[in-house]
Order: structure tokens, then C-alpha cells, then sequence
């Protein structure tokens, strides 16, 4: 077996589950799962969030490093999984390492669902956080509507390569905004559970926990980096939130 063939294989299955939000243990253990499916026994990995280190050697001595770096990151569950099952059935089901190439192709260009579906429930989920913090039915609606307008426009944003950070500014600046015009039309009743409820459309859930199973696990870079990356996109909702805010109270007296 070509061992240069499989650490790329092994690699390029471990890139898409760090690209989609899976765990740094996960990553590792998939890359070493498939190489010892290959009978390459001596095989380590070393995972960031931006990037996946992996070196085997073979019975002869031969090593084979390989770095590969992720620079954009998602969350799509169902890849990890699909990928998760596949490098289980390598040995189970005898699969040769060109179906084990064909098939991640497959995974990787698996398409999420479609915008308008994104959106809606996202607007739904932004609706149903401002409910769970005490929203009435008018500050229902009115979230239902921001939260769809955020999530247009991170989708929008994303396929502008727009930098996440000034993303969740905007986010935050979207939800302040809305929520004061909807306060002053009378749309709304509750502005504070209006902009709580759209913004966790931005909070980065899927980090902290991350952050958290990492930092337990004892990865503890992969962990520092994740608890880094929630705080600077706490940050950033802040920022946004709050200029809009600080503007409002300044020219309008917060009225």
C-alpha cells in the first residue's frame, strides 16, 4: 500500500471534519483510524483549528510528514458523521483507497441546504430564543424578521470572504438597529429580548463547547484557540450592539 497515498487520504477526511466544526480528538483519531486500516501502524497527528499535522513510518524506517492548513471553517454536522462512519467501514467493509477517495469527494461536495430554508429557521430560532427570555408575540414577530435579515446577510457575507469579526459587528449592529426602529414604530414591546433573541443567532455555541472538550481532552492549544475565537465573536456582537446603542442614547436620549 502507497503509504504517501493514504496520508493524504487520511488528511484530506480529517480537513473536512475540522472544516465543518468537528472536535480536535475527533480529527486525530480519524487520521490514526484510517492509517491503521492501511496497516500503517506508526502514525501521529497533530491538530489546530487552522491546521492538521500528520507523520508516519513505515516497516522500514521511512517517515512522511504532511501539513495541511484550514483557513475557512463551518458547521455542517452531517459531513462529520458521514466521514466519521466512512473511516469505521475502511476495515470493516475492505474498502480500497480509491472508494475511500471517491467517496470523500462525495462528502465534501454533499450541499447544505438552500438559503431560504437557512433563513427561515434561522428567523424561527431567533423568534423562539426572543420567547424563552420573556418576548411577547409582537417581539416574536419582530425577531422572526431580524434574525432572518442577520442570517442573509452572514450568508451574503461568507461568499464575500468577509472576516467573521466584522460580521458579527454588523450582526450586532443589525439586531441594535432593528430592534430601536421596531421599538418606535410600535412593533415591538421588549427591546432588550428583541436584540438578545437575534443575536444568538451569532453566539458561537459550537466553539465554547469545543473550547471546553478540548481543553478537558488536554489539547490545550486547540482549546486556548477555540476559547479565543468565542470571545473575539463576543466581542464583536458587543461592538456592534453598542454603537448602535451609544449612537441612539447620544442623539436620541434613548427615548
Amino acid at each position: 500500500m502507497d503509504m504517501n497515498k493514504i496520508i493524504h487520504i487520511a488528511t484530506e477526511a480529517g480537513k473536512i471534519i475540522l472544516e465543518n466544526g468537528g472536535e480536535t480528538y475527533r480529527v486525530e483519531e480519524t487520521i490514526v483510524r484510517i492509517c491503521n486500516a492501511y496497516n500503517i501502524d506508526d502514525a501521529e497527528s497533530f491538530v489546530t483549528p487552522t491546521g492538521i499535522m500528520v507523520s508516519a513510518t513505515d516497516n522500514y524506517g521511512n517517515t512522511i510528514s504532511l501539513v495541511k492548513r484550514v483557513k475557512s471553517r463551518t458547521v455542517d454536522l452531517e459531513k462529520i458523521s458521514k466521514v466519521n462512519d466512512l473511516s469505521r467501514n475502511i476495515k470493516t467493509k475492505g474498502l480500497t483507497s480509491d472508494q475511500v477517495i471517491v467517496e470523500l469527494k462525495k462528502i465534501d461536495g454533499i450541499e447544505r441546504y438552500d438559503n431560504l430554508t437557512t433563513v427561515f429557521f434561522s428567523s424561527l430560532a431567533a423568534a423562539s430564543f426572543t420567547l424563552i427570555f420573556g418576548g411577547n408575540i409582537k417581539d416574536f414577530l419582530v425577531s422572526f424578521f431580524v434574525g432572518g435579515t442577520i442570517k442573509y446577510m452572514t450568508v451574503f457575507a461568507s461568499k464575500l470572504n468577509i472576516n467573521d469579526f466584522f460580521v458579527n459587528i454588523l450582526g450586532g449592529m443589525i439586531a441594535a438597529f432593528l430592534a430601536i426602529v421596531s421599538i418606535n414604530l410600535g412593533l415591538a414591546d421588549n427591546m432588550d429580548k428583541v436584540i438578545i433573541g437575534s443575536i444568538m443567532l451569532l453566539v458561537p455555541g459550537l466553539a465554547i463547547t469545543n473550547a471546553i472538550r478540548d481543553t478537558i481532552a488536554g489539547d490545550l492549544v486547540s482549546g486556548i484557540a477555540r476559547i479565543l475565537e468565542a470571545f473575539l465573536i463576543a466581542v464583536g456582537i458587543a461592538v456592534g450592539s453598542g454603537i448602535v446603542l451609544r449612537l441612539w442614547i447620544i442623539y436620541s436620549g434613548g427615548i
